[in-house]
């Protein structure tokens, strides 16, 4: 008889599969699970040289997948100066951190500060280029907002670049200027991607990280991640670069997250070229989608809206492509053979989005494209039908409802249809769950918590219309997110012969509060059957 190298036993598993929704023990060979069940059937398997877990009665769940999340980003700001509101409460603390930085750097080199939010700063605005030069008149400074759609840049950074008054700024990108006319120094959208060396295609006036600091990164991000029982993702901007430190990292053997690479739009020509399609790869990397924009972010209020933000008649947000610019990448990366993923946040962008698929879908059918629409934030009943009919599989934001519910006055009643889950789901759209980390945060059981109870930090409640259960949540942050990628018949339950991902959870979800969903803590993590998280 086989025998197993791992066995859980004592354990409330909640496998994710409908025909066996709870088990005791489960059995794993190699990296994949060979029997979920009893106790005593599983013991059967138990040989001299299995490693046996007494889980003592704790929860197991399959691993979470994070549909849409930036893990490479977020292992760089291990690199930079991280401005989260948790860190600098003022424009002067981030003043303080970017000060220590710029002292530890040569003159003339970049300092690189990332996550600061205006509407949680105790000035409530977005630093501008003579607060920066109050950091340093001697290095070019970029400090990057939380939504990743809007920075600051100082007076070395604007002089370095060669950036006046008369620059024009890109199409669908902004320069900010004061009552005069000067530039501030913030930038929105395109204007602003020319500083994120990973988002410019080539074009960003900020170099890139080096091979062997990428491949730190992704090895700090993937400690990280484990620790929140995240065993896959979606890394929702992948230029080159990444690429190769992501291969680096996996032939070392440190890759401890499956990853499902979203290859940025401007490098379409070169996937192209090498004529690799979607699912090229192995179970730890492999190619995902080609990821575009057509607006900006929710947090920036940058979003393409059908109607004025509320205070603001003349703001509809920022589209960043034309129909005509999106539709020819849509048609090329879909004949290609290509998933594709765009950003679109306001229901404007959305149905731009929408119009582009339904074009390339009539014109060259293909079975089970399982084209997405990334965030889909702002949604409405038309828009919900079309999202059907075409197949399209969503990534909403799981998190911001706990984590920036206080800062979406400007949508008034809109936030009844946003992050619309219980929407998604009753129409019987496919959505996984995205964190789109570092602009919140990755962990979880938070944006479990977020859907089912549309709670903010402060207590507050918001579109409650737009709650789900926990079951279903549960789903979303398991077989849906391996449903995003292709993957759900070998990951996102435990069922014999999937991969064997799982964590051991502190307490039974069910057991407690639903406002206490977030304090429940990932004792252990397990990617393959290989444990990569103890705490």
């Amino acid at each position: 008889m086989m025998t197993a190298d791992l066995v859980i036993l004592n354990s409330k598993i909640i496998t994710m599969d409908p025909r066996h929704p709870l088990a005791e023990a489960v059995a794993v060979k190699g990296e994949n699970i060979i029997a979920v069940g009893r106790n005593e059937e599983i013991r059967d398997l138990i040989g001299s040289k299995t490693d046996v877990i007494d889980a003592k009665k704790k929860t197991v769940l399959p691993g979470f997948i994070d549909a849409h999340c930036h893990m490479s980003e977020a292992g760089r700001l291990f690199l930079q100066v991280d401005c989260h509101p948790k860190k600098t409460k003022s424009i002067e603390d981030i003043l303080v951190a970017l000060r220590e930085k710029a002292h530890q750097t040569p003159a003339g080199k970049w300092v690189l500060g990332e996550r600061y939010d205006d509407t949680k700063l105790l000035e409530r605005r977005h630093p501008t280029r003579w607060d920066l030069d109050r950091a340093s008149k001697d290095h070019p400074i970029h400090l990057g907002h939380i939504s990743g759609h809007v920075g600051a840049i100082n007076s070395k950074a604007m002089e370095m670049t060669k950036l006046t008054k008369e620059t024009e700024p890109p199409q669908g990108g902004v320069y900010d200027r004061d009552e005069k006319g000067e530039l501030t120094g913030v930038c929105r959208e395109e204007a602003e991607y020319l500083f994120h060396p990973n988002c410019g295609g080539g074009k960003s006036f900020v170099p890139y990280f080096t091979r062997e600091e990428l491949k730190e990164s992704i090895q700090l991000a993937c400690q990280e991640y484990n620790r929140y029982g995240i065993t896959s993702v979606g890394d929702a901007i992948i230029i080159p670069e990444d690429m190769e430190a992501y291969q680096d990292v996996h032939g070392e053997g440190r890759l401890t997250v499956r990853v499902y690479l979203m290859i940025l739009d401007a490098y379409l020509p070169l996937v192209r070229q090498l004529r690799v399609r979607t699912g090229f790869g192995d179970h730890f990397l492999r190619l995902g989608s080609v990821k575009s924009f057509v607006d900006g972010a929710i947090s920036a209020r940058t979003a393409w809206l059908s109607r004025p933000y509320e205070g603001r008649p003349e703001d509809f947000g920022i589209p960043t492509k034309t129909p005509e610019q999106l539709e020819a990448f849509v048609f090329d990366a879909h004949q290609a053979g290509l998933q594709i993923s765009i950003h679109a946040n306001g229901d404007r962008a959305i149905e731009m989005v929408l119009d582009a698929y339904g074009k390339v879908m009539k014109q060259h059918p293909r079975n089970n494209a399982r084209h997405r629409i990334e965030h889909c934030t702002v949604v409405h009943p038309e828009i919900l039908k079309r999202i059907k009919q075409l197949g399209v599989v969503v990534t909403p934001f799981a998190t911001y409802i706990y984590e920036h519910g206080e800062k979406m006055e400007e949508y008034g009643e809109r936030i009844s249809m946003m992050f619309a889950y219980r929407s998604f789901l009753d129409h019987g759209i496919h959505a996984g769950v995205g964190s789109d980390h570092p602009a919140a945060t990755q962990n979880p059981l938070i944006a479990i918590q977020s859907m089912v109870t549309r709670m903010s930090e402060k207590g507050i409640e918001l579109g409650a219309c737009q709650k789900i259960s926990l079951e279903e949540a549960l789903r979303i942050c398991t077989m849906e997110g391996a449903y995003a990628s292709f993957e759900e018949k070998i990951k996102g339950s435990l069922e014999i012969g999937k991969l064997a991902d799982f964590v051991v959870l502190s307490e039974d979800p069910f057991s407690v509060s639903s406002k206490a969903l977030k304090d429940i803590r990932v004792e252990k993590t397990f990617v393959g059957g290989k444990g990569v998280y103890s705490g």
